[in-house]
């Protein structure tokens, strides 16, 4: 609408006018219309992840403290709760001491109002769709919120004609432009959905700690692709097979994914 409003006059009557004629040459695309009972399961979900990510800021935070005042590594991981015992005695000043402690105490409550949520959200995926739900988790990497995430984005996969739609939806394929015969870069990566891009980035790398084939894969793209290329065609190839899985009510099968 943006590129036809340039005109003298402006009122309801030619604005209908114009909107009636882009409908009419097919100019302006379908929306696809969430259903209303999966809707705030969905915001629920990407709630989640944005108290994931003040957790996450609040880690990083204490290792930040932590090499601001030249102070030994931590031996072990602090992501895991048993791991945290005796952190904030890390810290010999009183007043940094408490600013960490102030950071575990916040984690603490993150992490049960985090667990508490993935309660609920797995008992709403098991209620919605059960069977797309435990066929998604027979990816190798996708686990319960992979899971849920790509449920809950895509909802019917039939909404989409071909795999080419899909990808591009799901931001795992970059537009290319084109004049004259020659390349001109590439655009459009912020048009689709980011929460599906997150989620099959992050199948990608967990693909490749959960199966024995999946560095000898990904060492078959780096050589065609070189390694820059290589995790985003992984995060593609994935994307792909879920497309098809969803879509033919199959699981996951390595045999398959090797051959495409």
């Amino acid at each position: 609408m943006k590129a036809i409003h340039g005109g003298k006059a402006k009122n309801d009557k030619i604005d209908s006018h114009k909107i009636a004629i882009l409908l009419r040459g097919g100019l302006v695309p379908q929306a696809y219309v969430y259903p209303a009972a999966m809707r705030s399961t969905r915001d629920l979900l990407r709630r989640r992840l944005h108290l994931v990510r003040k957790r996450g800021e609040l880690l990083a935070h204490i290792q930040n403290t932590r090499a601001q005042y030249n102070l030994p590594e931590f031996n072990r991981r602090l992501a895991y709760p048993t791991n945290r015992d005796g952190v904030g005695e890390h810290f010999i000043d009183p007043s940094v001491r408490k600013s960490v402690d102030v950071d575990l105490a916040l984690i603490d409550q993150y992490e049960g109002l985090i667990n508490d949520l993935e309660v609920t959200l797995v008992r709403d995926a098991k209620r919605h769709d059960a069977d797309a739900f435990h066929r998604l988790r027979s990816v190798p990497g996708i686990g319960k919120i992979l899971a849920m995430t790509i449920l809950y984005e895509i909802h019917d996969i039939t909404r989409f004609d071909r795999v080419q739609e899909f990808a591009s939806y799901a931001r795992l394929v970059k537009c290319a432009k084109e004049s004259g015969g020659k390349k001109l870069g590439t655009g459009g990566a912020k048009m689709g959905n980011v929460h599906l891009k997150w989620a099959f980035s992050e199948a990608a790398v967990l693909f490749l700690r959960h199966t024995k084939d999946g560095k000898k894969i990904l060492a078959g793209i780096e050589k065609k692709h070189g390694k820059g290329k290589a995790l985003s065609i992984l995060a593609h190839k994935i994307g792909r097979a879920v497309f098809y899985m969803l879509s033919r009510g199959t699981v996951f099968s390595m045999e398959k994914f090797h051959a495409a």
